[in-house]
């Protein structure tokens, strides 16, 4: 398997299979492709698998591609302006944990579950709730992060606090938790929410520049009802 991420403002990856090898995507990803693809939509994994993509807030059927002969190419695309980050899950011990809407597409050999947040706490006043999406196995995963792409690696210890739109995925050695916002100025004036996601180290974390929540609540400022 070969890709190409082409554009800068709504981006997609161009991936080209040899014969028998297969991407998936949520149902809807695919932009384009030639001759030599054929598409199965299927429940991915299995009942219990596809209600827990349904849960999570994502579709509960995924759309499979397999290339019939070498060469033949798939292409997927993002659904709002940022950007494609390939992640090699093979290279990423324990795999990745990302939030639901980041997945894009993934080699068949990355299977995705959904996973829970270690302090179900975080999930009940968090904003995205407390289910997440975990990826392992071995192939390339592709997220779609919403504006620019931002890569910290914490140090053991290390502390970021994060508005949880803007968080894309962290791997499983960073600690994930909410904390409430401090001060009642700060609640009621501040416009940053009631509360922020807090990530610790060691691990890698993604994040995403545009947190498509707070860009929809502006377009909608401007709606007949404003």
């Amino acid at each position: 398997m070969q890709f190409q991420i082409i554009g800068q403002t709504v981006p997609v990856v161009e991936v080209r299979l040899n014969a028998g090898e297969s991407m998936y995507s949520q149902r809807g990803g695919m932009a384009y492709q030639t001759e030599g693809i054929v598409m199965n939509t299927n429940a991915r994994g299995g009942l219990m698998k596809s209600l827990g993509r349904a849960f999570a807030g994502e579709s509960m059927f995924m759309a499979n591609f397999t290339a019939q002969r070498d060469g033949a190419m798939v292409a997927f695309a993002t659904t709002v302006p940022g950007n494609i980050m390939p992640v090699d899950i093979s290279q990423t011990p324990g795999g990745l944990i990302f939030q639901k809407g980041s997945f894009l597409c993934a080699e068949n050999g990355v299977e995705t579950s959904i996973t829970f947040t270690k302090k179900i706490s975080a999930g009940f006043v968090g904003g995205e709730g407390f289910i997440l999406q975990r990826a392992e196995g071995r192939g390339m995963l592709f997220l779609e992060v919403d504006g620019d792409a931002i890569v910290k690696n914490l140090m053991p210890g290390e502390v970021l606090k994060v508005d949880t739109g803007n968080v894309v995925g962290f791997e499983p050695s960073v600690t994930y938790s909410v904390e409430m916002v401090s001060g009642i100025g700060n609640i009621f004036l501040g416009g940053e929410g009631l509360f922020l996601t807090k990530l610790a180290g060691p691990g890698r974390v993604i994040l995403q520049s545009q947190n498509l929540g707070d860009f929809a609540g502006r377009i909608n400022s401007y709606g007949p009802n404003r």
